[in-house]
């Protein structure tokens, strides 16, 4: 039984290598247009990923398993915002789905300590899917506009670091 949830655990750090590399691409290429706020809820949301992945791996070595730190899928080389948000989504989407399966899967397991990791992550998946939905709906909305409106707020400085998008709050549209 173990070695089913050291395998599902392995599996889900690939998953998280893969986001936490694809989110600073997008944090690099964000931050490189002058759309600071938006890098910086990549660039936090990549940071967070990787605390996921440190769980992980610390629910791995409990069990006695060996840690594989293999990515599930190479990097999308996107360069236009709105299309970053959607494959952020799209990865978003696809955790809650995986974490939500191997969540019953260990149940069925009799391995509850990794059934509550697994749901824990759900709650963190959907919490970025919500973040990407809501600046993803802010784009079509407004466009260039908003996505303008961060260059501005970057050059002033009244967007960058805690205050910016990736402490929680939303850039103003």
């Amino acid at each position: 039984m173990r070695e089913k949830s050291i395998n599902l655990l392995n599996q889900a750090i690939a998953d998280e290598l893969s986001a936490i590399h694809q989110y600073m691409y997008f944090h690099f290429r964000l931050d490189d247009l002058g759309y600071t706020p938006l890098a910086n809820l990549l660039k936090q949301t990549a940071i967070q990923e990787m605390q996921h992945a440190e769980r992980i791996a610390e629910r791995i070595l409990f069990l006695g398993g060996e840690i594989e730190l293999k990515a599930s899928k190479d990097v999308d080389k996107i360069h236009e915002a709105e299309a970053m948000l959607e494959r952020a989504k799209a990865l978003e989407q696809g955790s809650i789905e995986m974490y939500n399966r191997f969540a019953i899967e260990c149940g069925q397991n009799a391995d509850s300590a990794s059934k509550k990791l697994f749901e824990d992550l759900v709650n963190a998946e959907e919490m970025h899917y919500d973040q990407f939905d809501r600046q993803s709906g802010f784009v079509k909305r407004f466009g260039e506009r908003y996505l303008a409106l961060q260059s501005f707020q970057a050059g002033a400085g009244g967007a960058g670091g805690a205050g910016g998008a990736g402490g929680g709050q939303e850039p103003a549209p």
